[in-house]
């Protein structure tokens, strides 16, 4: 049994096509192919079932994941064994872009400080490019927004709900229950990202007929900040973007709960198989602990 011929199995359960294992691999298509065919015959049974041009796991290749996975896992552990006094252990962590800007800068140094024989690889990109890299293995860890994928477990670590916030002394700052209509007549700034929640913000106007005043659309979220601190309109940003502000008074939340309810979250996300290094994971939870627990000393 060839641990390559393990890999590609793997590959194409994870990725869920030959075709995407191959890239993933940096092969041929038929090279998969022939690598997962001579597994089968090793083992003497099919792992796949065939249709035409799609792959069905079989009951025998679903039962054979585990194996496959514990046989990798335990050659990596003795590649990294050998190979520790050359090169320092490598932990790679992936985040979408809103928690690259304003969560990594603090988790990183915390983790590194935490583990200062480890060698830490950050990746920033987009939701769907981390998940990719995630299933190829080539992120250990990816800080994204929810994702369902039958081959990796997540965790809810961060608060990123969608807060309206203004600039000190506006005038919502002392009012409660503000209504939709006193809302519109704002001059706004969106963050127009094109996102289901923000989608949301705008049905919210339409179903209470009223048309917002938005005077900036802007794509960029520090450029929409940039425009509510210096007092030309308000605003719904994620709490990451804002968090500190908001601790510094710089920034003024206003609870619009009572009609809309934006919650959103960051995951921490990795493969089935799991973590290996445990103490890593505590220390990520940790981070997380000491990144809310400024907000509330600052309260």
């Amino acid at each position: 049994m060839n641990i390559d011929h393990l890999e590609a199995f793997m590959y194409v359960v994870h990725l869920e096509s030959i075709h995407k294992a191959a890239e993933a691999l940096y092969l041929s298509q038929p090279t998969v192919t022939a690598r997962i065919k001579t597994l089968e015959r090793d083992l003497g049974i099919e792992l796949f079932l065939r249709k035409g041009r799609s792959l069905q796991l079989s009951e025998e290749g679903k039962a054979f994941i585990p194996y496959a996975e514990q046989i990798i896992r335990t050659y990596d552990q003795g590649k990294k064994l050998l190979n520790k006094e050359d090169h320092p252990e490598e932990i790679v962590i992936g985040a979408n872009i809103i928690t690259s800007q304003y969560f990594m800068p603090f988790a990183l140094p915390f983790l590194k400080e935490a583990h200062p024989q480890m060698r830490f690889k950050f990746i920033s990109a987009p939701n769907e490019v981390l998940l990719d890299k995630l299933l190829q293995k080539q992120v250990d860890i990816a800080f994204l927004k929810e994702v369902s994928h039958h081959g990796i477990q997540k965790h809810e670590l961060l608060n990123n709900s969608v807060r309206l916030v203004v600039y000190p002394g506006h005038s919502f700052q002392f009012q409660n229950n503000l209504s939709v209509q006193q809302l519109a007549m704002e001059p706004m700034v969106f963050f127009e990202c094109g996102a289901f929640d923000w989608n949301r913000i705008h049905k919210l106007f339409e179903v209470a007929n009223v048309k917002p005043k938005i005077e900036f659309l802007v794509d960029h979220l520090e450029v929409a900040k940039s425009i509510i601190l210096s007092k030309n309109g308000i605003g719904f940003l994620p709490y990451l973007c804002v968090k500190e502000e908001l601790e510094k008074g710089n920034l003024i939340e206003i609870d619009v709960t009572h009609f809309i309810n934006l919650n959103q979250h960051i995951y921490a996300a990795y493969l089935n198989n799991g973590i290996e290094n445990q103490k890593l994971w505590n220390d990520i939870l940790l981070v997380v602990k000491e990144f809310d627990k400024q907000s509330i000393d600052s309260d």
